[in-house]
C-alpha cells in the first residue's frame, strides 16, 4: 500500500486552510437528488450527511468494523505510537495504587473497549472484582475478545454490550454484593470528541456511575513533531486505517470510491491542541454513494477524526464541570500520558 507519509506535508497544509475558511466563502458541496428508496443504515446516514456538509466529515467511531478494528490494534504496536505502551506502563506500574483506590468487588464498565488488553492489568490488581462490561461499537470484534478474557478468568461475570457508549444506556443492575461501579476509559478516546462532546460525555459517566468512579488515560501535550510522527507512521498502517473508512463504504453502502484517489493526512493544530486527521482527495472526482453523486475538488478532505491533547490541570477542570470529583493522578516519567481516579 502506498506510504501516506510521502506527501502528508503539503497536503496538511491544504486540509488546515480548508477548515480556516470562512464558511460564506466555500463552495456547497454537490450531490444529486437521487435516491434509492431503501432505508440506509446508522452509517449509511452518517456519511450521506457528512458528504452533504461543508466542510465534510464523518464521525470516528465508524472506523472500527472488525477490519478497521484489526487495524487499530496494529497501530497500537507501532514504535511511533506512544500512547498504547506508555498507558501500559503506567497501568503496569501503577496497578496496586489503582486497585487500593477502586475497592474490593468492583464491577467494571469499559467504554470503547476494543481488544480487552488494557483491563487485564486492572483485572489481575482488584481484589475479587465482580463483572466486567465491556461496551464497544464492533459487536463481532467484542464478542471474540469478550471469549477469550471468559477463558482466562472463569471466576469473572463477563457480560459484552454492543453498542454506541456515547449515548444513554440502561447497563444491568448491580450485582449482589457488588461493591463500586467504576467506569474504565483508556487510551486517550476523550480527546476524539469536541470540548463540548467531551463535557456531555463526562456527565453521562458520571450520572452513570454515581457512587463509583472513572478510571480514564488521557494523552498530554507534548513535542509537535512526536505527535506527527505518531500519526504518520513509517509502515503506513495509519493511512490504512483512516482509507478504511472509505473501503468500509464501497462494501456495505454501494459507493464507489477510488481509494488510489484519496489519501492520508494528519497534523497538529497547535492553538487547538489536537491532531486532525483528513482523508484528502488528490483530484477532482465524483463519489456515488447510494445513488448520489458527490463532488470533489483536488485537495477537498473529509474529516474523519480529532485527537485532543490536555494538561493535567486541563482534564481535572473538565471532570469538575462534568460532576466528578478528581482524586490521584499517575503519569510516566516524561509526562507523555497521564491516568486520572475520578470519583462519581
Amino acid at each position: 500500500m502506498r506510504n501516506p507519509n510521502t506527501s502528508s506535508s503539503s497536503l496538511s497544509f491544504v486540509a488546515a486552510k480548508s477548515q480556516q475558511q470562512p464558511q460564506q466563502h466555500q463552495q456547497p458541496a454537490q450531490r444529486s437528488t437521487a435516491a434509492t428508496g431503501e432505508p440506509l443504515s446508522e452509517f449509511g446516514r452518517e456519511m450521506q450527511a457528512g458528504l452533504s456538509r461543508t466542510p465534510r466529515s464523518i464521525s470516528p467511531k465508524f472506523f472500527y468494523d472488525a477490519a478497521g478494528s484489526q487495524l487499530f490494534d496494529r497501530i497500537c504496536e507501532l514504535p511511533e505510537y506512544y500512547p498504547t505502551r506508555t498507558e501500559l506502563r503506567i497501568l503496569g506500574e501503577c496497578a496496586g495504587e489503582i486497585a487500593g483506590q477502586i475497592g474490593p468487588n468492583a464491577e467494571i464498565v469499559e467504554f470503547g473497549a476494543g481488544s480487552l488488553t488494557k483491563v487485564r492489568l486492572l483485572l489481575d490488581a482488584l481484589e475479587t472484582p465482580k463483572r466486567y462490561l465491556p461496551i464497544d461499537i464492533s459487536g463481532e470484534h467484542l464478542e471474540a475478545a469478550a471469549e477469550r478474557l471468559k477463558a482466562d478468568y472463569p471466576k469473572l461475570v463477563v457480560q459484552p454490550i454492543a453498542a454506541d457508549y456515547t449515548m444513554p444506556l440502561v447497563l444491568p443492575a448491580p450485582m449482589a454484593g457488588a461493591g463500586r461501579r467504576v467506569g474504565f476509559f483508556p487510551g486517550s478516546t476523550i480527546g476524539n470528541f469536541e470540548p463540548d462532546e467531551a463535557l456531555a460525555f463526562l456527565q453521562l459517566a458520571a450520572r452513570m456511575l454515581r457512587g463509583g468512579g472513572l478510571l480514564i488515560g488521557v494523552d498530554l501535550v507534548k513535542d509537535p513533531a512526536r505527535l506527527h510522527a505518531a500519526y504518520n507512521d513509517a509502515q503506513g498502517v495509519t493511512g490504512e486505517f483512516n482509507l478504511n473508512l472509505l473501503r468500509r463504504a464501497n462494501a456495505e453502502l454501494d459507493a464507489d470510491f477510488d481509494l488510489d484517489g484519496f489519501t492520508h493526512a494528519a497534523f497538529y493544530n497547535a492553538p487547538r491542541q489536537r491532531i486532525e486527521m483528513h482523508l484528502v482527495s488528490r483530484r477532482a472526482q465524483n463519489v456515488s454513494l447510494k445513488g448520489e453523486q458527490f463532488g470533489f475538488e483536488e485537495g477537498e478532505t473529509i474529516h474523519t477524526e480529532y485527537s485532543h491533547k490536555f494538561t493535567v490541570e486541563g482534564l481535572r477542570a473538565l471532570a469538575v464541570r462534568a460532576g466528578f470529583r478528581p482524586g490521584a493522578v499517575w503519569t510516566d516519567p516524561e509526562k507523555l500520558f497521564s491516568v486520572h481516579w475520578l470519583l462519581a
